[in-house]
């Protein structure tokens, strides 16, 4: 009996400072079962208490009257699977005739407490089907990303989502996007990210630096082209139109649209093109839209004129051609002049770390997701790398990037710099190394800190 209480007490003690120092392994190895047990022997009564059920229908009445047997109580959705997963579970239920998906998202916050999760999330899988993602415990306040990922060409994983799933880049689905973030709230280590993830990647990347570079020449090595002052940024965009163009001419060459030709082989953008005619996809990143777009003379107020007018183009041509659109800013607002909301109409991504206003959260969230401008404005200051990302559809996700040290994404660009591609049009802005190509030291731990 001794033996068993102090088996027992030191259960209980590694179970409580698993919980505590070590939450996802608490969850794997104590969690996931007693979560599991409290769904399946609460999940009646929840339903009940939470009005997710539907009254019987008119033939079961109907038999009970006639077997002169109990009046059938109401019914629940049916549980089609459960399934543990490292963050938390997946539930998956049918939905009764007369019921909606509707109530079970408004249900969710209810559904949290009574099934002791720390969240819980609905969507909509198809008619009828509903699958809940509730997760056991807050994911994003150390942000530990899956081994396994479902990297595609063009699709890089980024993130973590509040309930537990990959946060995705993919430029095939949302070729533009537009990433707004104050001083110190994570937007320059979801950059970071962004250009580590894409760094092995076939694929051009391009950037544009007004810092003088700081953020982004130390990644050099990956970059086709950079710039780090308006006037060359400007010279740069032009270059990228040019290029555009002659992609599309290449497109209008191969399109071979002939009556023996198959629909499926019918060049539209580049992706249709044959694998050996394909031009590079690039991704041009912007750390800082407002450098260029402020003036105080009449010649820079022609040069801003010419950026905007070459960002616009690439925004609305530029998908078809490989071209893809990362804006990052602090601020990004109608103040900026002419255009800059015509170039927000183009970009379909939206992601906003902590802003210093509403105004910002507005421009990024109030024309296609506007309950998130709350979201976004509420987001506390020492919860550095959490952001809310959204996109034209309305739907939003409460993110967080996990932390990556500089010399950690410098690092992966030096040892991918092989892949970095040569093109004749942008030649002239190809960053120039004077020195021997560094080696990569290892990446020291720190605590996750700016951004």
């Amino acid at each position: 009996m001794t033996w068993l209480t102090v088996a027992l007490v030191l259960v209980v003690a590694t179970a409580g400072l698993l919980r505590w120092r070590r939450p996802a392994w608490y969850w794997m190895t104590f969690g996931v079962t007693a979560a599991v047990l409290r769904v399946l022997f609460r999940y009646a009564s929840v339903m009940d208490a939470c009005g997710l059920t539907v009254p019987p229908s008119r033939w079961r009445l109907a038999l009970a009257r006639m077997t002169n047997r109990p009046v059938p109580e109401s019914r629940s959705p049916r549980i089609l699977r459960i399934r543990p997963t490292r963050t938390g579970l997946v539930l998956r239920l049918k939905l009764r005739p007369g019921q909606d998906a509707f109530d079970v998202a408004a249900s969710c916050d209810r559904l949290r407490h009574s099934f002791g999760m720390y969240g819980v999330n609905s969507r909509e899988l198809r008619s009828g089907v509903v699958e809940l993602r509730m997760t056991g415990y807050d994911v994003l306040k150390r942000v530990q990303m899956p081994t396994e990922t479902a990297t595609t060409p063009m699709r890089v994983p980024v993130a973590l989502r509040q309930d537990g799933s990959v946060h995705y880049r993919d430029y095939r689905a949302v070729p533009h996007a537009l990433t707004l973030g104050a001083t110190e709230s994570g937007k320059s280590v979801y950059q970071r990210n962004l250009v580590a993830g894409l760094a092995s990647h076939d694929v051009a990347l391009v950037g544009i630096d007004c810092k003088q570079g700081v953020e982004l020449f130390p990644l050099a090595r990956r970059f086709s082209a950079l710039a780090d002052n308006p006037d060359t940024a400007a010279e740069l965009l032009d270059a990228l139109v040019a290029h555009m163009e002659d992609v599309y001419q290449l497109i209008r060459t191969e399109q071979r649209i002939t009556a023996d030709v198959p629909d499926a082989e019918i060049a539209a953008d580049i992706w249709s093109l044959p694998a050996h005619l394909r031009p590079v996809p690039i991704v041009v990143l912007v750390d800082e839209v407002a450098e260029l777009a402020l003036y105080a003379t009449k010649e820079e107020e022609k040069r801003r004129d010419r950026i905007i007018t070459a960002l616009v183009r690439l925004a609305q041509l530029g998908r078809a051609a490989g071209i893809y659109l990362e804006i990052c800013g602090q601020r990004f607002g109608s103040e900026l002049g002419k255009g800059i909301t015509m170039l927000r109409a183009q970009l379909t991504g939206r992601t906003a770390h902590r802003v210093n206003d509403e105004t910002s959260a507005n421009m990024a969230f109030g024309d296609i997701a506007p309950d998130a401008v709350l979201a976004a404005i509420q987001i506390p200051a020492e919860m550095r790398g959490l952001a809310i990302a959204g996109d034209s559809t309305g739907g939003w996700h409460r993110i967080r990037a996990p932390h990556t040290s500089l010399r950690q994404a410098v690092n992966t660009c030096n040892r991918h710099a092989d892949l970095t591609p040569h093109l004749s049009t942008l030649a002239p802005f190809r960053p120039v190394f004077d020195g021997p190509a560094p080696v990569s030291a290892p990446a020291v731990e720190s605590a996750p800190a700016t951004a």
